[in-house]
């Protein structure tokens, strides 16, 4: 039986970042547990995309913040390798009249934050990305700040400095229980033995829904399978991420060469499915076909699924309830908690260690979503 100051399930990027920043600022006896290893779940299988062009104020400061530490990664984490950090900026096409006029609002609010996003005409995007088909869309939006870091790596060099702090890892644990007495904490069980402690933080990604329910806590969240592919090594052939909201499509070119790109399936179940599936891989290729036919050449080595867990206003929840006392949670990230994974952990150990938080920061609050209507919300994802 282990005494911990705080129990974190969930080894993802978030519940990494967490733990770091809660042992940096003195925390000692934080457990994190895992039913697989780091990375195991939503982390290790996303689009390693990071980029701050967003439609709501909250989602721009959360990537504006997140942009900045992965800037400076490398030698705060003390990491030995390199997270990859490539800011080569994201090319995201507008294809009708509405986005066209929506994407101008976008900039103005992005340039508001400090975000130096512009707005391209055809011609312009075509002289950031000279394979595009001019055809597939009427204007663009690009912010050379955006880019990819590579989640595998960004999250090791988070792994290796919080155990350096003292964290204690758990992995192939599954948590089974979260015990509660007098709306008290008392201890997490799981398949291999129990964790007295009366703070636990929620950072289950796809599974965060079950976890608040072991608590008796209801979070609004949901998950869902997106696919994505990776093709083989090319040539260096585009620096940016081209993104389309309403074509329904990623695509980015990884340091190693490789294309990977992602898109969603508006028929998807609520489910824990993370297969892949021959309809996904039918429509990407119609659509890069279309909008990137140089790219469209490239064979492709494998896809896959992964968890988006999807909040009501596709904003994350980053917060403790007023349910349970000592209960936490990052979950509702709709498939973008890696790249708000800095500001995530830096928050939390605030909400956790009682510190004062910046006002934007309340806005994240489980609350928002109770006897209140949805008055913002993110159409900016995929």
């Amino acid at each position: 039986m282990n005494k911990a100051s705080i129990v974190i399930i969930g080894a993802g990027i978030s519940g990494l970042s967490t733990a770091y920043n809660l042992a940096k600022e003195g925390m000692q006896d934080i457990h994190v547990i895992d039913k697989g290893y780091f990375t195991n779940g939503s982390t290790g299988r996303c689009g390693a995309g990071v980029r701050q062009q967003w439609s709501t104020k909250m989602n721009c400061i959360l990537a504006k913040k997140s942009i900045e530490f992965f800037g400076r990664a490398n030698e705060e984490l003390g990491y030995h390798k390199d997270i990859e950090f490539k800011q080569e900026g994201y090319l995201i096409l507008a294809t009708t009249e509405e986005e066209d006029l929506q994407f101008e609002k976008n900039v103005k609010l992005q340039n508001s934050l400090g975000i130096p996003t512009v707005k391209l005409t055809v011609e312009e995007a075509l002289k950031v990305v000279p394979h595009l088909n001019k055809d597939s869309f009427i204007s663009a939006t690009y912010c050379k700040t955006d880019g990819h870091v590579n989640p595998f790596l960004m999250s090791e060099a988070y792994y290796l400095a919080a155990k350096k702090l003292g964290v204690n890892f758990h992995f192939y644990e599954e948590v089974k229980a979260i015990v509660i007495e007098e709306k008290t904490i008392k201890k997490v069980v799981t398949d291999k033995g129990e964790y007295i402690t009366d703070k636990v933080l929620n950072a289950a990604g796809g599974y965060a829904k079950e976890i608040g329910l072991m608590a008796g806590v209801e979070i609004p969240v949901f998950s869902e399978n997106h696919e994505i592919l990776v093709t083989e090594r090319s040539k260096p052939l585009q620096g940016p991420m081209v993104m389309s909201f309403s074509k329904n499509i990623y695509c980015q070119q990884v340091p190693h060469g490789s294309f990977l790109m992602g898109r969603s399936n508006p028929y998807a179940e609520i489910s824990h499915d993370i297969s892949s599936s021959w309809e996904f891989l039918d429509e990407m290729a119609k659509t890069v076909l279309h909008i990137l036919p140089e790219v469209a050449k490239l064979r492709v080595i494998r896809t896959w699924g992964g968890s988006y867990n999807i909040s009501p206003d596709r904003q994350p929840i980053i917060s403790d309830t007023k349910e349970l006392k000592g209960f936490y949670m990052a979950c509702g990230f709709s498939g973008h908690g890696f790249m708000f994974a800095p500001i995530t952990g830096e928050l939390l150990t605030e909400i956790i260690l009682e510190k004062t938080l910046d006002e934007y920061a309340n806005e994240l609050h489980i609350d928002r979503f109770k006897d209140k209507d949805i008055t913002v919300f993110e159409h900016s994802v995929v």
